[in-house]
C-alpha cells in the first residue's frame, strides 16, 4: 500500500509539472525571445536619433563616436546618403535578431545581434525551471512516504487488532489515529472487542455457576438414591424416590434458570408462591447434611406468607444461605421470616464467628471468600434475588446475619408467629 501511495503521489505531481512545466517553457522563450527583439528595435531607434542629431550639428560620425552608443555585443550598420556605410562591432553570424530604423533624411540604421544570447537566457531559464521541478518532485515524495506512513501503520495497526480478536484476545486498544475513517474503523473493532469480552465472561461465569448451582442438587440426588440402593423396604423406596423425582424437578429448574440469567440477568419469571412450601423443602433437604455435623437447622417467624418471586430461585437462594453457614458458620443455624412495610423478610443466622471486617463490604463480590472456596455461592445468590425483583443483604456480621427480601402479597387474616422446631 505504502508503494501504491508513493507511486500516485509522485505520478500526479509529475503529471502537474509536465503540464504546467511545459507552458512555463513556452511562455517563457517567447518572453525572452520578445525581450531580446524590443532591445534590439530600441537599440536601433536610439542610434538612429543619435545619428540625425549628429548631422543636424554638423558633427562628426564615425565608428569610434558610435561604439559608445551601443552593446558592445550587438553589431550596427549606418548608412547615410551620400556617405560610406559605417559598420560598427562584429556582424554575427547564424541565426539573428534584427532591427533596422530609417531617418527623416534618409539615413538608416540596422541592429543585429545574434540569437545565442537569446538561446543563452532561455537555457538559465530552463536550468531554474528543472531545479523547482526537482525539489518539487523531491518534495512530492517526502509528503508521499509520510502520508504513505500515516496511512498505512494505522492500518496495519488496525489489522493486528483485528487479528488479536480473532485469536482470543478481546482487549480493547482505544488508540486512534486522527483520521476520521480509520477512527471510525478503530470505534467498531473496540466495540467488537468489547462485546467478545462480555460474551466471553457471561460464557466463563455460567460454567461457574452451573458447577456450583448444580453441585447441591446432584449431592442430594446422590443421597436418595443411596439410600434407595441400601434398603428393601418399599415403602422407603417409595418415599426416596418420589424425594429423588423432586431434585431432578429442582435441577432441570436450577438449569433453565442459568440458562435464563445467562441470556439476559434482568428476565424474571416472578409469581406468587407460598413461602413456607420453599422454607419447609430446604429445612428436609439440608436437615440430614446438619445432623452428620452434630449441628441443628431451625426456622421460625410468621407463617402463611405469600411472597412474589421465582420458587425456584428462592430456593437456590436459601440453599446458598444455608450452605454458606454449614461450611462457614457454626453452632446452630436459624431461618426466621418476618414482615416489614410491604416486604417479606426471610433471615439465616448461626452461632459462629460472623463475617471478618475485611470482608462485610464485599462479601457478594464473585471470588471473595474467607476461606477456601470458590467465592460464587453469594453472588449468584444475589443475582438470582434481584433477577425478581428482590435483595439479599448482610445485615450483621457478629454473628453473621443474611436477609432474603421479596415483595409481599398481603393476605386477609392474621399469621401467627411459627414456632422454632
Amino acid at each position: 500500500m505504502r508503494r501504491r501511495l508513493i507511486n500516485s503521489t509522485l505520478a500526479v505531481v509529475l503529471v502537474v509539472i509536465a503540464v504546467f512545466g511545459v507552458s512555463l517553457v513556452i511562455v517563457e522563450t517567447r518572453t525572452i525571445s520578445a525581450s531580446a527583439q524590443e532591445s534590439v528595435e530600441s537599440e536601433a531607434l536610439r542610434l538612429i536619433s543619435v545619428v540625425e542629431s549628429r548631422l543636424l550639428g554638423e558633427e562628426a560620425i564615425n565608428s569610434g563616436v558610435l561604439a559608445e552608443q551601443i552593446d558592445p555585443a550587438r553589431y550596427a550598420l549606418i548608412e547615410i546618403p551620400g556617405r560610406d556605410p559605417i559598420a560598427v562591432g562584429d556582424r554575427p553570424t547564424g541565426s539573428v535578431l534584427r532591427a533596422t530604423e530609417t531617418g527623416e533624411g534618409g539615413e538608416k540604421v540596422t541592429v543585429e545581434e545574434s540569437r545565442s544570447s537569446v538561446t543563452r537566457e532561455v537555457g538559465r531559464t530552463l536550468l531554474i525551471i528543472g531545479a523547482v521541478a526537482l525539489l518539487a518532485i523531491v518534495s512530492a515524495v517526502l509528503l508521499a512516504v509520510r502520508q504513505a506512513n500515516r496511512l498505512a501503520s494505522p492500518l496495519t495497526d488496525l489489522a493486528e487488532t483485528a487479528e488479536r480478536l480473532g485469536s482470543g484476545d478481546p482487549r480493547p486498544r482505544h488508540k486512534r489515529y486522527g483520521v476520521p475513517e480509520l477512527d471510525r474503523v478503530a470505534d467498531v473493532l473496540d466495540s467488537s472487542a468489547e462485546r467478545i469480552a462480555r460474551m466471553l465472561t457471561a460464557e466463563r461465569r455460567l460454567a461457574a455457576d452451573a458447577s456450583h448451582q448444580l453441585r447441591t442438587p446432584l449431592t442430594a440426588l446422590s443421597m436418595r438414591i443411596e439410600e434407595i440402593s441400601v434398603t428393601d423396604d418399599p415403602e422407603t423406596v417409595k418415599e426416596e424416590a418420589n424425594i429423588a423425582l423432586t431434585q431432578v424437578e429442582r435441577l432441570t429448574d436450577v438449569v433453565e434458570r442459568l440458562l435464563t440469567n445467562s441470556r439476559d440477568p434482568r428476565t424474571g419469571s416472578a409469581v406468587v408462591f407460598d413461602l413456607d412450601e420453599v422454607i419447609k423443602q430446604q429445612i428436609e433437604e439440608w436437615r440430614p447434611a446438619y445432623r452428620s455435623t452434630g449441628r441443628a437447622l431451625v426456622c421460625s417467624g410468621k407463617h402463611g406468607l405469600r411472597a412474589v418471586g421465582t420458587p425456584g430461585a428462592v430456593a437456590q437462594v436459601l440453599a446458598a444461605l444455608i450452605e454458606n453457614s454449614l461450611m462457614h458458620g457454626g453452632g446452630t443455624v436459624a431461618l426466621r421470616t418476618r414482615v416489614t412495610g410491604n416486604q417479606v423478610v426471610v433471615e439465616v443466622t448461626d452461632e459462629g464467628p460472623g463475617v471478618p471486617a475485611e470482608l462485610g463490604a464485599r462479601i457478594f463480590e464473585r471470588a471473595i471468600s474467607g476461606r477456601n472456596s470458590t467465592g460464587i455461592g453469594l453472588a449468584v445468590a444475589r443475582d438470582l434475588a434481584e433477577a425478581d425483583g428482590g435483595r439479599l443483604e448482610l445485615l450483621q456480621q457478629h454473628p453473621a446475619v443474611f436477609a432474603l427480601f421479596l415483595s409481599r402479597v398481603p393476605v386477609d387474616r392474621k399469621t401467627p408467629e411459627r414456632p422454632v422446631r
